[in-house]
């Protein structure tokens, strides 16, 4: 009877949740940010680690603009990533050099480019063919035989081994292959990295800080709520005494506080939200066992012989969890918006991560001129759609957990 009760009330919340569109807006939001983040470099356009390819030439570009690469082979070896090695934080190495260029044309064994200049202020540049399209162990070893249609080389692919190719083949393969038309949605950042990459590479970030602060917060918060409403008396008095401690600091100089102590980085950052987010869930889920120990199937459960472990996790607990999962989403916005402030102060996410933040920081100076304060503009939105996606989550549940409504 007890999991037929259980059951129904999870079912009859979800049917209500599922009725609320702005919760299911939200929801929406929430799990493409959750889409994004688990496939990770296997979705961005930029699949290095961190979204960190940067072209020094194509700083600040705008929004749609394409250009034109040529991509040259790095001379060593480079493993490529599979598709577990590019979830989350992960990505791929670049394997090639990213050479933006305007036009080109084939001499002999070379390539023969005009580099790409915002400023209209190109250069020419020339590379070997097998330069380009292999990764060449030593440079002597690359010869063009007296008929200038075969190219010897020997590459680190191989292990040394001497291999010939066709001129003309090669040519082809580097038109098919390593010039490449890119497109940058929403332009680039001052370094020349892919901004919408970055703003996918943020991302997980933001959730994974929200996510694991909220976890942290729950077992603290919700093991002394649970003790303390549960027991009273003394131990009520030793654990508020601690929670109004606690409660009495002002919150950001609490997290910046413990962020200086430990040192700066992504792991710090969650551990100090967390320890400072459990206040409020402790004292909710205090109050709400205090109202609950005294009903009569609490107490029957006491003339049972059931033990208190029992009684708070069976009995007690499944009462509460609509209280918790409200307080919790409120508590992942929050998380999310403290993590962008501290990147922001410098003493978050540290580079090579990506952070909504520190990508706001980088780009502040920008805001007043129109045609480049998108690039502050964007990810301060994106902060604002995920903390709204919470919010209207956080009330929908609050709604469909409302036993009193219905």
């Amino acid at each position: 009877m007890e999991k037929s009760n259980k059951g129904s009330i999870y079912t009859q919340s979800w049917g209500k949740l599922k009725k609320n569109k702005p919760a299911m807006l939200g929801l929406f939001v929430i799990l493409l940010g959750v889409f994004v983040s688990i496939l990770g470099g296997n979705i961005r356009p930029d699949p290095s680690p961190y979204a960190y390819d940067n072209v020094s030439s194509l700083m600040k570009l705008k929004t749609g603009t394409t250009v034109q690469f040529l991509k040259v082979r790095k001379n060593k070896k480079v493993e490529e990533a599979s598709f577990l090695d590019m979830l989350f934080f992960g990505g791929q190495e670049p394997t090639h050099r990213s050479i933006p260029i305007t036009d080109y044309h084939f001499e002999s064994d070379e390539i023969v480019t005009n580099t790409y200049s915002p400023d209209n202020n190109s250069e020419q540049k020339r590379f070997k063919l097998a330069d380009v399209y292999f990764s060449i162990k030593k440079q002597k070893n690359q010869q063009i035989s007296p008929s200038d249609q075969i190219i010897r080389y020997s590459s680190l692919k191989n292990e040394g081994i001497e291999i010939e190719i066709n001129k003309k083949e090669l040519q082809n393969l580097i038109e098919k292959e390593n010039i490449v038309f890119t497109t940058f949605w929403l332009g680039t950042d001052v370094q020349g990295r892919d901004l919408l990459s970055r703003i996918m590479a943020g991302t997980i970030v933001s959730l994974s800080v929200g996510l694991i602060s909220v976890l942290i917060s729950l077992v603290i918060g919700v093991l002394l709520g649970a003790i303390a409403g549960y027991y009273r008396g003394w131990v009520d008095d030793i654990i508020m005494w601690f929670i109004n401690i606690v409660w009495s600091i002002p919150t950001l100089l609490l997290i910046i506080s413990v962020t200086l102590l430990l040192g700066k980085g992504f792991t710090t950052v969650f551990f100090a939200v967390g320890l400072t987010m459990w206040v409020e869930l402790a004292r909710v889920v205090r109050g709400q066992i205090l109202s609950i120990r005294e009903l009569e199937y609490i107490e029957a459960g006491k003339a049972l012989g059931f033990s208190n472990f029992r009684i708070i996790s069976r009995h007690i607990f499944p009462n509460i969890i609509g209280s918790i999962i409200v307080i919790s989403a409120a508590n992942f916005a929050a998380a999310i918006l403290i993590e962008a402030g501290l990147s922001f102060l410098g003493i978050g996410v540290q580079i090579p991560m990506v952070s909504w933040g520190t990508m706001i920081e980088q780009h502040k100076s920008f805001i007043t001129h129109p045609d480049k304060a998108y690039l502050a503009l964007i990810p301060g939105f994106c902060i604002i759609f995920l903390v709204f996606a919470f919010m209207l989550l956080g009330n929908g549940l609050r709604d469909s957990f409302d036993t009193q409504k219905d």
